[in-house]
């Protein structure tokens, strides 16, 4: 103990190890997800530990990689993550999600939920009605490109979701191509949606009369997307007159929307799994009295493999790890 005050008066050696796990949770919610999954438990027991605890799991951005893995894959991590986050997730960012299990999963979780974005998942109207009741914290929701979903979900949404402040519903403009116009869902969205203040609608085949419902409906709305939705006719003086507040987007198209989004909703099946995390959750079981097995028998690090490289990197010990600096 004694040689060990004298190193720290000595010098500026910190020892980083002996941070409380709430504090060690709050810095390392900072890193990118991929060095606090992998790289991050490899330093110490302690720091092992920490990458357990609530304070890093607040928030939970997988959408990026799960659009690259199997669907039981983004399954099984996501539960890992959220069962993780004790109840204190404020956070979550996931695409394609496919089993009616796993969202009801989060809602089982959603007590502190803020933001939830699910774009392009296979979600239905019945089971939004089923689940919306357990998000009635959410303030910011995403189901952009979810395409089994309609009016009825909206609804639900906005009748159970009291504080939702913002709402993404963009439409992919080779799914509405040709389309008749379709006001349902602008129309729900003003009835139930009355605090908005974000609104993003792209490519729906809406009317001028639908969007004006919703501008006289929203007074607090600040951000309206509208891009691809040619039958909407604004004039700039109207808008700037009445809802000077309001940016209006569209809907006109000046930019490549969502870059090759076609391509990004394709079938994950085409795409290598070397580019995505080779998942397994049987390393991190989540057990406090494991953790001293893995630094005991490295072997059990095979266990979980999350690579972000392709090929294995025989510097970094066969898993993948970025060089040290």
């Amino acid at each position: 103990m004694n040689r060990r005050l004298e190193m720290t008066e000595g010098s500026d050696f910190r020892h980083w190890d002996e941070l409380i796990p709430d504090a060690l949770g709050l810095i390392f919610s900072k890193l990118p997800l991929q060095e606090i999954l992998t790289v991050i438990p490899r330093v110490c027991k302690s720091w092992a530990k920490a990458v357990l605890g609530p304070y890093c799991w607040q928030e939970i951005d997988i959408e990026e990689w799960s659009s690259r893995c199997q669907p039981d894959n983004v399954d099984r991590m996501l539960q890992m993550l959220v069962n993780r986050s004790g109840g204190s997730l404020r956070k979550l960012c996931v695409t394609g999600l496919h089993n009616s299990n796993i969202f009801s999963f989060i809602a089982d979780h959603a007590g502190s939920l803020q933001t939830l974005r699910l774009p392009r998942s296979n979600i239905s109207d019945a089971l939004v009605e089923q689940i919306a009741g357990r998000l009635s914290a959410v303030t910011f929701f995403d189901l952009s490109y979810c395409d089994k979903i309609s009016a009825r979900s909206l609804e639900s949404i906005g009748k159970n979701c009291k504080a939702l402040v913002g709402i993404c519903r963009n439409l992919h403009p080779l799914h509405t191509a040709g389309m008749p116009l379709l006001d349902d869902e602008a129309y729900a969205i003003a009835a139930t949606m009355p605090k908005l203040e974000h609104l993003e609608m792209a490519y729906h085949p809406l009317s001028t009369k639908s969007v004006m419902t919703i501008l006289s409906s929203c007074p607090n709305l600040e951000f309206l997307d509208l891009r691809g939705c040619w039958d909407v006719r604004l004039e700039d003086k109207f808008v700037a007159e009445k809802f000077p507040k309001l940016r209006v987007l569209g809907p006109l198209v000046r930019d490549y929307y969502e870059r090759n989004e076609w391509d990004e909703c394709s079938d994950y099946s085409y795409i290598s799994d070397d580019l995505a995390w080779d998942f397994s959750a049987d390393y991190f079981d989540d057990d406090a009295e494991s953790y001293d097995d893995p630094w005991d028998d490295e072997d059990r690090l095979e266990g979980l493999e999350l690579r972000f490289y392709e090929g294995i990197d025989e510097v970094g010990g066969g898993f993948g790890w970025p060089p040290s600096p």
